[in-house]
């Protein structure tokens, strides 16, 4: 088996910010689930660093576009392994291998008939880098994401046959209804598309910083299209010694943001039916992440900055709050506020003190080494096919929920805690053996839940599952009962607490 996911290439016109972090976090937790299950995984992430936002942010600044892309690339690039992100690659639309392959694939659209040169005149927002139907339009003429007025551009372009695709698009909507998800997201596309498709330009003839048409030099592709073929291209030279395009195409998710809907459940599965490619397997289209009501965006301003939540309060912080607080796939309001009153209520409180009481009284009543004894039938009920349902949620991106599952066990075991009381147990006079058998089925209990949040929380689950001397993290492991913890080890506060956090 194999799994390909991917996020959104992420625009260099400016620094990254948390609505970055969340995709790529998402994206992590699936690959990181998926090789638990044993599956070979690829994961992509990237920039997009072509078309007119990227060349007018640089002369913005006085500078090429190339010298922007490359700074600011490096930020991103630097976001992944602050967040712990596991992508197997990092693409780059100015990379030369990634431009000969746009190139080489619309050259085929090209001669397969859908490509034809023409006159495009339209309101365009450049900020978006896309021109905007007229009942996309906010009154006064305003672009609906970045509230700026738009402006009416006419130029020679040439056009991709979009509107050859209507009845073929209608198809793959009515044979794969898991196709775009969530299914709000599918109607949303659907709709679009049974409004009925029109011809759109594939290339600028007045912008310069582009990959060059192969045709005719005077023109650049759309940066939509040379981007949105970066799934495909990074396979053939992300492994210097091997092409995996083979093993890996088509993905299995492309994770985006709902405001690049139309692009990829739209305009990508035509390119790709016009490249003669396979589709995708599935678009999933979460929502935005909200401040004082609108989407975080580094134009509008209204940004956090994952650098200092992670310096703060450390990545596994920051990837949990984002996939508890926000449902994946809705809007979602975010702030200070609510980080820290989760990082300190469920984090510190309930995971952070189940790990650091369970092994205490593991030390204290047994010397750290964990009895021998069956798991509680009491807690075998409440954990029984648990791996199997996180793994079905997962394979429907419907990872707030999975770690909702998983938590509702966190909580779980802490009221096991309450309800055994082995403190009580440990002064009792023959009680030795249920105080073994609670103090077992806590060690296995929580070894099961670390395993399954390990994709959220990497770097605390190894140190857990390091402390309790049980290191495997295969999901097939995380069944209670199927792993064995031995002799348990001191650990650090997992999760300290605000006061703490600063120095930690």
């Amino acid at each position: 088996m194999s799994f390909y996911v991917t996020t959104p290439i992420y625009y260099v016109n400016a620094a990254p910010h948390l609505g970055h972090a969340y995709t790529t976090i998402a994206a992590d937790v699936m690959a990181r689930h998926h090789r638990q299950r044993q599956e070979e995984v690829f994961f992509l992430t990237g920039t997009d660093e072509h078309g007119e936002p990227v060349a007018d942010a640089a002369h913005a600044l006085g500078i090429e576009p190339q010298e922007l892309a490359d700074r600011n690339a490096e930020r991103f690039k630097a976001l992944a392994p602050q967040i712990t992100a596991s992508n197997d690659f990092f693409i780059r639309t100015t990379d030369p291998q990634h431009e000969a392959i746009v190139q080489e694939v619309l050259a085929r659209v090209r001669d397969n008939g859908f490509v034809y040169e023409g006159t495009y005149e339209g309101w365009y927002c450049p900020r978006c880098a896309d021109f905007k139907a007229e009942n996309d339009i906010d009154e006064g003429n305003r672009c609906p994401i970045h509230h700026i007025e738009l402006t009416r551009e006419q130029e020679e372009n040439y056009f991709f046959r979009l509107s050859s695709f209507q009845e073929r698009l209608e198809r793959l909507y009515a044979e794969r209804e898991d196709f775009v998800a969530p299914r709000t997201r599918y109607n949303e596309a659907l709709s679009f598309i049974r409004s009925g498709l029109r011809d759109v330009p594939l290339t600028r003839h007045k912008l310069a910083w582009g990959v060059r048409v192969p045709w005719d030099h005077e023109h650049v592709f759309y940066v939509w299209f040379d981007a949105l073929l970066n799934y495909y291209t990074a396979l053939s030279y992300a492994n210097a010694s091997e092409d995996l395009t083979e093993r890996f195409w088509p993905a299995s998710y492309h994770l985006i943001g709902k405001d690049i809907l139309r692009f990829h459940a739209v305009y990508w599965p035509a390119l790709l039916m016009a490249a003669e490619l396979e589709l995708p397997e599935h678009i999933f289209v979460h929502g935005y992440l909200l401040m004082q009501g609108e989407k975080m965006s580094k134009s509008l301003g209204n940004v956090l900055d994952p650098f200092a939540v992670i310096e703060r309060f450390g990545a596994d912080a920051l990837r949990f709050y984002l996939l508890r607080e926000v449902p994946f796939g809705q809007d979602g309001s975010v702030s200070t506020a609510s980080f820290e009153l989760r990082y300190e209520t469920e984090l510190a409180n309930e995971l952070g003190n189940l790990a650091s009481r369970t092994i205490a009284m593991l030390v204290r009543y047994r010397d750290g080494v964990v009895p021998v004894s069956e798991v509680d039938p009491q807690l075998a009920t409440d954990f029984a096919g648990l791996p199997a349902r996180i793994a079905a949620l997962v394979d429907r991106a419907e990872l707030t929920t999975a770690l909702e599952e998983i938590w509702q066990r966190v909580r779980r075991l802490n009221r096991y805690v309450e309800e055994q009381a082995p403190w009580r147990l440990a002064k009792a006079d023959g009680r030795a053996e249920d105080l073994d058998r609670v103090l077992s089925t806590l060690a296995e209990g929580l070894r099961a839940v670390t395993v399954l949040l390990w994709p959220y929380l990497p770097t605390s689950a190894e140190r857990l599952l390091g402390a309790l001397g049980a290191p495997d993290i295969s999901l097939a492991g995380a069944e209670l009962g199927a792993g064995s913890v031995g002799r348990v080890s001191a650990i650090d506060s997992l999760f300290p607490k605000d006061e703490q956090a600063a120095s930690a």
